[in-house]
């Protein structure tokens, strides 16, 4: 009894995510906090300057919120709609907005009331930013116009018109204070400068555009429409560098880390994808509850907010490691517990271990005492956390090994045969432990045969293993006949490997030696003692032989199933006809004489 070794648990492979640096990264973030707001929150924009307040825009309000904070710090509710794209300028003292109503409306961090309001849009403004320069605003709106405005004056300074659906996106250049760009329902992307009264460069994205962004360099931009995220060389005239689909519904927000090496993607699907900029592949993935209409980074990455169309607004912060500060020194005996605590042994170091007492499991300890069919029943009882398949399969095989397996399946009531039954139908199917609870499914039949239609409830199981069981056989047969075909084409698609003429030709006698003699004839070994030079014909005749095993194979696949329905059944000498198949063309041997012509040029 006291060398009693532990039932071992085999270890597979975790089946995941790869752990790399952006998931470390993107992961250490705190529990996030969920606001509610008074509508769907169509947009969120972060202050550019200390200590970063963020305006979330939704129904007819825009709420100013702390970095830190849960409740806003100011609101703007002189709306008489809704409130749209409120932002920030680059000192972060004015916010613009646009309305419902066709207004645009500039109002000052410091107070409550608006100290401009802009008027000369028809319909729904959703596109309001300042530009580079600070004293100019562009706007975009349902009217299919864009309008420059003079911040001082409020008055228009240009209007275009060159779009033929809303207008609903925008951005300005943080470069050059006379270029922004536009993207509408149109399906079009177009940059202006108001310098001109026509744009200067169209980008046809395919979908109607519901975000875009400028990279810091201002060379590249990045458009979103549709299930598509699409980036664009504008220094080349607007040329296509990637198109991006890893979404599932449509796409509504963008949105680049500070150090523009990630973007981040929000969509409809209630996920937020984000992208390496250099390799453009998905490098994590967040998920939400709900669908998601804007979403903002503070600088640094250390604040990740997110805006849903059932209007909640959820925050994440990012965690940083507190650094414990002792008032008092540590005395010296602290030093002394941990001395040589890392230390490596060397080779020459005589190493002195401290006898470690092994506890054992609930089940090892029932397993001890010969309680098979507790220990069983341990495993099968606990959580899916303390014992997971993995180690109820490995005390089966370990009570299998024992010749036990059948005492601890058998005398079982039936919530405890339900129990077993639940656990075969969950995992029967998995390829890590089909060997050995096939084996289990087939002593729990013979046990429980008699006592068939005693319980409903069993019966129920019972019938649902076999449906199982039976896709599962149907499944495999499928893929057997996809091997079969895929053997077949792999067999007759094979290239000849050309093979140097100053072979030795001492090579066919070599290979004839380690080939069987039942599948080589006399005629065989002939040819292989021919120069390598004669080779090709060879290997033709070797693709050709196994293609025909492999058409074999996947007749005799179709005859096996249709063996199972008489009405399909053939007589016997039809099905030994179709087995030997017809002669392949690849399959033609060449003559002796044009071998040894061959050999002779």
């Amino acid at each position: 009894m006291a060398n009693y070794k532990p039932v071992i648990v085999q270890t597979y492979p975790k089946l995941g995510e790869k752990v790399t640096e952006d998931t470390l990264y993107w992961k250490n973030y705190k529990t996030p906090i969920q606001i509610k707001e008074f509508g769907a929150v169509n947009n969120i924009d972060f202050s550019p300057v200390h200590p970063y307040h963020y305006a979330v825009t939704a129904s007819s309000r825009i709420h100013i919120y702390g970095r830190y904070s849960q409740e806003p710090i100011k609101t703007f509710s002189r709306f008489k709609d809704v409130a749209y794209c409120a932002t920030y300028r680059d000192d972060g003292k004015l916010l613009v907005a646009g309305s419902e109503e066709g207004s645009i409306r500039l109002f000052d961090i410091g107070g409550r009331a608006a100290l401009r309001q802009f008027e000369g849009h028809t319909k729904a403004v959703h596109v309001a930013s300042f530009l580079s320069d600070k004293y100019r605003i562009v706007s975009g709106a349902d009217d299919y116009t864009s309008k420059v405005w003079d911040v001082s004056s409020a008055s228009e300074i240009v209007t275009y018109r060159e779009h033929t659906d809303y207008v609903r996106c925008g951005c300005a250049s943080k470069l050059n204070a006379d270029l922004f760009v536009t993207g509408s329902y149109d399906h079009t992307v177009k940059v202006f400068d108001t310098r001109t009264e026509k744009s200067v460069m169209t980008i046809e994205h395919g979908h109607p555009v519901e975000s875009l962004n400028l990279f810091p360099s201002g060379g590249l931009l990045v458009t979103a429409g549709g299930r598509y995220v699409k980036i664009w060389d504008v220094l080349k005239g607007g040329q296509l560098l990637v198109s991006l689909r890893n979404h599932h519904k449509t796409v509504t927000c963008l949105c680049l880390t500070s150090s523009g090496q990630r973007l981040l993607s929000g969509s409809l699907d209630r996920h937020v994808k984000v992208y390496s900029t250099t390799s453009y592949k998905v490098v994590h993935s967040f998920h939400y509850e709900a669908s998601i209409l804007s979403l903002a980074l503070a600088p640094n990455d250390e604040t990740l907010v997110v805006g849903m169309t059932n209007g909640i607004l959820n925050i994440k912060h990012r965690k940083h490691e507190e650094k414990q500060h002792s008032g008092r020194r540590r005395r010296p005996t602290y030093r002394t517990f941990v001395k040589g605590k890392n230390y490596m042994p060397k080779q020459e170091d005589f190493l002195v271990t401290k006898p470690v007492r092994n506890h054992l499991k609930k089940y090892d300890q029932l397993l001890r005492s010969f309680q098979v069919s507790k220990a069983l029943d341990a495993v099968l009882q606990g959580s899916a956390r303390s014992n997971p398949p993995e180690v109820t399969v490995a005390v089966m095989q370990e009570l299998n090994r024992r010749g036990t397996l059948k005492n601890a399946l058998a005398g079982r009531d039936e919530k405890q045969l339900s129990v077993l039954l639940s656990f075969l139908i969950r995992h029967v199917t998995d390829a890590r432990f089909a060997p050995v609870l096939i084996n289990v499914a087939e002593i729990i039949i013979d046990i429980y045969m008699p006592v068939v239609g005693q319980s409903a409830v069993v019966d129920k199981q019972f019938l649902k293993l076999q449906n199982i069981v039976e896709k599962e056989i149907d499944y495999q047969e499928e893929l057997l006949e996809v091997l079969g075909m895929m053997d077949a084409l792999f067999a007759t698609m094979a290239r000849k490997k050309p093979i140097p003429l100053e072979e030795n030709k001492l090579d066919g006698l070599q290979t004839l030696k380690s080939l069987s003699n039942e599948d080589i004839g006399e005629n065989d070994k002939e040819e292989l003692a021919l120069p390598s030079s004669t080779r090709p014909a060879l290997k033709t005749r070797n693709l050709a032989s196994s293609s025909r095993q492999g058409i074999r194979r996947c007749r005799r696949w179709e005859w096996d199933r249709r063996e199972r329905n008489p009405s399909q059944s053939l007589d016997s000498e039809k099905r030994e006809n179709d087995l030997a198949g017809p002669p392949l063309e690849v399959a033609a041997r060449p003559p002796a004489s044009r071998i040894r012509r061959v050999a002779l040029l």
